[in-house]
């Protein structure tokens, strides 16, 4: 298979005028429209009776996704006249079609994370300023508890209206500026409370195309989403980036590793996108072999570190390598990524293209290779802002646009970034900097240990101490001093975690990260 990106790809870049360009090249002319919708229109154009997605019950080709998104559309533009409306959906066939529907009206999309309590929740539906939400039956009764009007889309009788959609013509796309809010998404919260990101046609568009020509990636890889829509990572890599491939997607809503097993091997899945602890849990499948994965072209690991035994782990039983990425969702996620042929371990890849990075000190000044210090990133993915709060945007964003990312990297000389830890999380233990990342690596180097996570303490006589909390691995017996000695033998000894907490289960986001700001609440 030639796993080349080509022209037949929906590479749009807008130009100063307006129009689209593919690769320095102008394909067509499009009005100022919503660029998202124009390439599912473009598949439905060129391969209408392709399957885009499927999720074990709804399976749609292009054409049945295009006249469902017009049914969406439709819904929208009659139940609301608000500019923002809410999705609320798990990674189905109908998340695209509800996503596509709701730019068509030309209102912007506000994924909604159905795993929080319903307060929190509440508190996004109202900070956002919605009346109205798209959701399942499955998700009922959270969404009655919420502030706004709600239509539950598998009680509508969609079949009568997508037959319907026959015989009507096609209505055109809406006009919106490319720096127009296209999506509003809130950050998971794992250290302080969520805002509100906007990110804009001209982001998303572009990280898409960028990230296609970056990895390579051509219209005949088949995808498997196991990630949730409200997440960033899931939202461009996993629905939009498909959409723009004209590629087929297979979507998990539940995630279970051993469903991702049974679906990579019969739907002969190439490429897979997950964050680390899905990884794991994979891993710790028993009936699959390396013949189960044989299909995969590309595995991309993102949205937290990689631990070192899930990728030996994952390279020795399955034969084959995951190769890691970097992004937020302030950056629409994409900054980095590890291509299929172009790979270097314990690096997260090199820059997207149009994705400028540098690595800072503490004056700003950048820095040279194998230094540490801040990244920050300038380019077409960097969003608009943090919603209804101007301030905080301009805390990140500096006046030459550069997005303070709050991570510690660096970049070698071949310009592959590594990220080592995060600002904001940053230890000072006797009058040194400590990035808990460190210590966690080699807690995790353990072979007793899942995942590690480090915070600081106050300390009398240090300033603050590094606490660790690990999760043990199924069947593992490990001890607090056991974990302590191994340490010490790698790290220096203001780095030796001060207190060591083993335990089965730690405080999650729906991702899978491990939420910091509630450890304390743990000690």
């Amino acid at each position: 298979m030639d796993h080349r990106a080509n022209a037949g790809v929906a590479d749009w870049l807008w130009s100063g005028d307006g129009h689209a360009v593919l690769f320095g090249g102008p394909i067509r002319a499009i009005s100022r429209g919503a660029m998202l919708v124009d390439a599912l229109l473009d598949a439905n154009r060129k391969v209408p009776n392709k399957l885009a997605v499927s999720d074990g019950r709804l399976a749609l080709n292009y054409r049945q996704l295009t006249r469902l998104a017009r049914v969406m559309r439709s819904l929208v533009a009659r139940e609301t006249a608000n500019q923002r409306v809410g999705i609320m959906l798990p990674c189905t066939a109908l998340f695209p079609a509800a996503l596509c529907g709701v730019l068509w009206s030309r209102k912007t999309a506000v994924p909604l994370n159905f795993l929080l309590g319903s307060g929190e929740l509440a508190d996004i539906v109202s900070d956002a300023g919605l009346d109205l939400v798209l959701t399942i039956n499955h998700f009922k009764e959270i969404a009655e508890k919420l502030p706004a009007r709600v239509v539950l889309i598998d009680e509508l009788p969609l079949k009568r209206k997508v037959f319907f959609r026959l015989f009507t013509p096609i209505p055109a796309v809406p006009l919106v500026d490319p720096g127009d809010t296209a999506v509003l998404l809130y950050t998971s919260g794992t250290t302080a409370a969520p805002k509100g990101v906007e990110l804009t046609y001209r982001n998303l568009q572009s990280n898409c195309v960028d990230s296609i020509e970056t990895l390579n990636i051509d219209p005949n890889q088949t995808f498997l989403n196991i990630l949730p829509p409200f997440h960033v990572f899931g939202l461009t890599a996993l629905v939009l980036v498909p959409l723009f491939l004209r590629a087929t997607v297979h979507a998990i809503p539940r995630f279970s590793p051993v469903s991702v097993v049974k679906a990579v091997e019969r739907q002969r899945i190439s490429i897979m996108m997950a964050i680390p602890s899905m990884y794991a849990a994979v891993l710790r499948t028993k009936s699959s072999t390396r013949d189960s994965f044989r299909s995969i072209y590309l595995a991309i690991s993102g949205g937290e570190p990689l631990p070192d035994t899930v990728r030996e782990g994952f390279e020795k039983r399955f034969g084959v390598t995951l190769r890691e990425g970097y992004g937020l969702t302030e950056t629409s996620p994409v900054i980095s990524a590890n291509s299929a042929e172009v790979y270097r371990q314990g690096s997260v890849g090199r820059p997207i293209r149009n994705a400028e990075v540098r690595i800072i000190d503490e004056a700003g000044n950048s820095l040279g290779p194998d230094r540490d210090g801040e990244i920050v990133v300038r380019g077409p993915c960097v969003m608009k802002g943090y919603y209804k709060s101007p301030e905080e945007t301009r805390k990140v964003i500096d006046q030459d646009g550069w997005f303070h990312t709050g991570d510690i990297g660096r970049l070698d000389a071949d310009g592959f970034l590594y990220i080592t830890g995060r600002l904001k999380e940053m230890l000072i233990i006797g009058g040194e900097n400590v990035f808990p990342r460190e210590i966690e690596a080699v807690l995790e180097d353990h072979e007793g240990v899942l995942q590690a996570a480090v915070i600081g303490i106050p300390d009398e006589s240090r300033g603050e101490a590094p606490i660790a909390f690990v999760l043990r691995r199924e069947g593992a017996s490990v001890t607090e001093l056991q974990l302590r000695n191994h340490a010490k033998q790698t790290l220096a000894g203001y780095k030796v975690p001060k207190q060591v907490h083993i335990r089965d289960d730690l405080p999650t986001s729906p991702t899978g990260k491990i939420l910091k700001r509630r450890l304390r609440e743990l000690l």
